[in-house]
């Protein structure tokens, strides 16, 4: 075991996949302004779900919120 040992001996905790997917999906209608969307998933999650849950949406926004957006081109044909 050196310096730089990249061993993790911590366990990673348990992830709702099905939230994580509902934030991605969240984050992806918020940047197309689709509010059909987002209204959509926010009464799927709803308001009585626990911390944990909600902490993976947010792990699934900011897992798609990372990635930049593609820089529009600009019009050349006026």
């Amino acid at each position: 075991m050196g310096i730089f040992s990249r061993k993790n001996n911590t366990p990673e905790p348990a992830r709702n996949e099905e939230m994580v997917e509902l934030g991605r999906e969240y984050a992806i209608a918020r940047r197309h302004r689709d509010t059909r969307a987002m209204n959509r998933i926010m009464r799927q999650i709803g308001t009585d779900k626990d911390v944990t849950d909600l902490s993976d949406f947010r792990a699934g926004q900011e897992s798609y919120d990372s990635i930049p957006p593609i820089p529009r081109g600009r019009n050349r044909r006026r």
